[in-house]
This record gives C-alpha cells, structure tokens and sequence, in this order.
C-alpha cells in the first residue's frame, strides 16, 4: 500500500505563541526562532498567534517583544506584528508628534492605501488615540501642507475603472493652467489631487502629458527647494506609480551617508505584503542592484535578518 506524504503545513497558531513564549524564556532571547515564526505568517495569522499569544499567557505579545528585543530589530518585528490598520496609525500618530513629525508619512499612507485601507486606518486610530486622524493632521499642520493634507487623508476615493475622458480634458487644463500662474496651492489643482479616483487621475495626467509636453511632476520642478512642491510630486508619485516612490525612498534611506533605518524599516514592514515584488524590480532597474542584496550590504544582524525575511530573500 502506498504511502501518503502529508506536506508540511504551518504550525497552529497555539504552536507558534508555545515557541514564541519558549523564546524568551531562560537566559537569552532567541531572535531567530522569533524571525522564523512572525517574518513567515501573514497579517491574519499573527492576528491569531496574538490572540492565542494573550489568552494563553496572559500577556500582549507586543509587550513581550517590547521587553525581549531592542532598537531596528524591535522596531522592525513590533511594526511587523501590528495588524496593518493598528500599524498605519500608529506610524501617522508617530509623524504628527513634535520630535518624530513627518508629512511624508502622513501622505504615504493617506496616498498609498485603498479606500477601505485608509478608512480603517482611521477606525484604528479613533480606537487608540481616542480622537480623529483628520484633527491630529490639522492641528500639526500649517498653511500648505495643512491644505493638502487634512482632504488626502478624509477623502475615500471610488476605486473602479471607470474614467470620464471628458473631465481627464478639461481637469488636465485646470491643472496646467494653474501650475503655469504658480498656483501651486490653488483650490482646484488640490481638489483634482485630492478627491479624483487613482483611474481618473491617471487619465488626467496621462492627458496633461499628451498635451503640454511634460510630465505633471516635471512642471512641478520648479523650484526644486520648495519642500511644498516636493511633497505634491511624492502625492501624485504615490497615487499614480507607488513602486516608483517607495523605490526612491528606498534609495535614499541606503544611499544615504548613513542609513535611514526607519524609512527603510517602515516601507519593508508595510509593503512586504502588497507591492514588494513591483518594488524589487523597480529598485533592481533603477540601481542595477537587487534590493536584497543592497539591504545585506547596509545592515547588519537581527535587523538584517528580519528585513530579508520580509524582502522575500529566500525567493529573490
């Protein structure tokens, strides 16, 4: 009689919160038993081994990593391990905060989650923060970057198809004409960007190129030291080509004199389960060196280790 070969299947999640808990047991904390149980599940089954991690020893498992672990490699398996929602907004309380404020981060993720993403972002911030993700954006933010801001992060876009050429035309001359008087805060061209669905925009654009010779954003170059400019370029990027913007984040966090461990840390934990494999590619094209490799060169240790897990070394 022929013998079944039953493949091996990911352990329950009792199992893992039992060899998590083994883990920190004892004297020191083993940080690849870690890296090998969280770094392979995915945002659902760690939903599970909290849970089961919390009824079983009466402990959040964030806690006990907060405890076990520290510095990148805490920062990276604690953002890790937070339900998507739970993690973006703590990443966007963390950018409207005086010594870690950031209107990149707060565009990222009001630009470059779906609809239902960024709505439940703000059902997970209300929930922890006991105010709204809209009011903590306004009250951080001034003049400009309040105006883009506050409706990038309220607006919940249609997400289909659908794209009206009628409107791509006459929005694109809106934009156009408003980028051509400097306008660049103009009432409009922040409605257009602001509200119109990633298709329609994309229409609109695609139209502005056509037309008036130049991409969108290199008609936005014109002073290249207007941190306002730059941060509406990094918004239609993400709304329009988001490999392309985490590629360039990315490069820089590396590139830089020393790295960015938390630019790096934040697009790897948040993107790992959405876009990375467009990301690699674009940053292999880009810098004609494979992502994980320029991770390796720039990292070192634990950090290191959990970064490739996540990067998908083992598949690169």
């Amino acid at each position: 009689m022929a013998t079944i070969t039953v493949p091996p299947s990911v352990p329950s999640p009792a199992e893992d919160a039992e060899q998590l808990q083994k883990a920190f047991a004892g004297w020191g904390t083993n940080e690849d038993l870690i890296i090998s149980i969280l770094a392979h599940r995915n945002a659902a089954q760690r939903k599970v081994i909290r849970q089961t991690y919390a009824e079983t020893y009466g402990e959040d498992l964030l806690k006990a990593l907060d405890k076990e672990l520290s510095s990148d490699f805490e920062r990276s398996v604690l953002l890790w391990t937070l339900d998507p929602a739970e993690r973006d907004a703590f990443l966007s309380s963390e950018a409207t905060k005086r010594l870690t404020s950031s209107n990149w981060v707060l565009m990222e993720i009001a630009c470059t989650r779906s609809s239902m993403e960024l709505f439940m972002v703000k059902q997970a911030y209300h929930a922890r923060y006991k105010k709204s993700l809209e009011e903590d954006i306004a009250y951080h933010t001034t003049g400009d970057f309040r105006k883009l801001l506050v409706p990038l992060a309220s607006t919940f876009r249609y997400e289909g198809p659908e794209v009206n050429m009628t409107l791509a035309r006459s929005e694109a001359k809106i934009l156009h004409e408003k980028i051509h008087e400097k306008a660049y805060n103009h009432d409009e061209l922040i409605r257009i960007v602001t509200t119109r669905s990633k298709a329609q925009l994309n229409a609109t654009l695609n139209y502005y190129n056509n037309e008036f010779g130049n991409a969108i954003n290199k008609d936005l170059k014109a002073d290249p030291n207007d941190e306002f400019l730059k941060l509406l370029r990094s918004a239609i990027k993400c709304l329009t080509y988001p490999e392309k913007y985490f590629e360039k984040v990315l490069r820089l966090a590396i590139n830089k004199l020393g790295t960015d461990e938390w630019a790096l840390t934040r697009v790897v934990t948040t993107r790992a389960e959405v876009d990375m494999q467009r990301i690699k590619e674009q940053y292999h094209k880009r810098n004609s060196v494979p992502l994980d490799r320029a991770i390796a060169n720039d990292t070192s240790g634990d950090y290191k280790k959990m970064l490739l897990a996540l990067v998908g070394h083992e598949d690169a």
